[in-house]
């Protein structure tokens, strides 16, 4: 039986939103524990997720430059704010800026979401700031700055994935084409480079699964979904990750968490419920 669009939609978003959590865990093993130098991580994980899609599409490319860039403005970034930055606080910095972005890309395109979706919405965002506000300071200035940047640049590059195209031959290009650009950054940061096996291995996990494949799945699903709405389940990761550094980094489990968790996944069901 051949499922229903809605379904086959839900379960790749929710595929997508498994990886991207994954993602923040990798990143936090690798860099915060400093096993790879930031610039180092950033191009094995680009190398690696091209590698993997190239295999898949069989050397076939699509996308473009300016997307590459994008790509590239995100990946970046992430990796050396995670070095000052706390999970909570990058996660929220992050997530704030992709909802932003995507929330004010499809009101400029002329969405109008209903007063059920900015409800969930709300409560969804007040859902992240309980889980992250205890760990909450004062961030450093320019850590925040690269994080909101990373934000800016996945949530518009999302945008661009929904016009259409073939998504596995555009993100393989993408991923190809961002390479060589952190290749120049790896290059321009060789007298700060600190690379191990472990480190390495991490970041390879990070592109060819949780990044390649990962960003693959979404950018199928995302022509299925408003920008609204995109941008709404995205809010689902950070809790993702939470629970993953539980049952992986034996992180305690709080009330806090799952009162948290409760709040996002359920404004996410109701921003997202037809």
């Amino acid at each position: 039986m051949t499922p229903r669009p809605g379904l086959r939609t839900a379960a790749l978003a929710t595929t997508a939103l498994v990886a991207f959590a994954a993602n923040s865990v990798l990143a936090r093993l690798a860099l915060g524990a400093g096993a790879i130098d930031p610039a180092s991580y950033s191009t094995i994980r680009l190398a690696s997720g091209a590698l993997m899609l190239l295999a898949i599409v069989g050397g076939q490319i699509g996308g473009s430059w300016p997307s590459a860039a994008l790509l590239f403005l995100y990946a970046a970034p992430f990796s050396f704010a995670y070095v000052r930055l706390t999970t909570g606080t990058g996660a929220l910095i992050l997530f704030g800026a992709v909802q932003a972005t995507m929330i004010a890309a499809g009101l400029g395109a002329g969405e109008r979401p209903r007063a059920r979706e900015w409800t969930g919405l709300a409560v969804a965002l007040a859902g992240l700031v309980w889980l992250v506000f205890p760990g909450l300071g004062a961030p450093p200035f320019v850590a925040a700055a690269l994080m909101a940047l990373a934000g800016i640049a996945w949530g518009v590059y999302s945008i661009r994935g929904r016009s259409g195209g073939t998504p596995l031959l555009a993100t393989a290009g993408n991923f190809l084409r961002a390479t060589p650009l952190a290749l120049a950054l790896s290059a321009v940061s060789r007298p700060t480079t600190h690379l191990t096996t472990h480190g390495a291995l991490l970041a390879v996990a990070s592109g060819a699964v949780a990044s390649g494949l990962g960003y693959a799945v979404w950018y199928t699903a995302l022509p299925r979904l408003t920008a609204t709405r995109a941008a709404t389940i995205q809010l689902a990761v950070p809790v993702l990750a939470a629970f993953a550094g539980v049952a992986l980094l034996g992180e305690p489990v709080s009330a806090r968490l799952v009162t948290s968790a409760i709040a996002i996944l359920g404004g996410v069901a109701v921003a997202v419920r037809r």
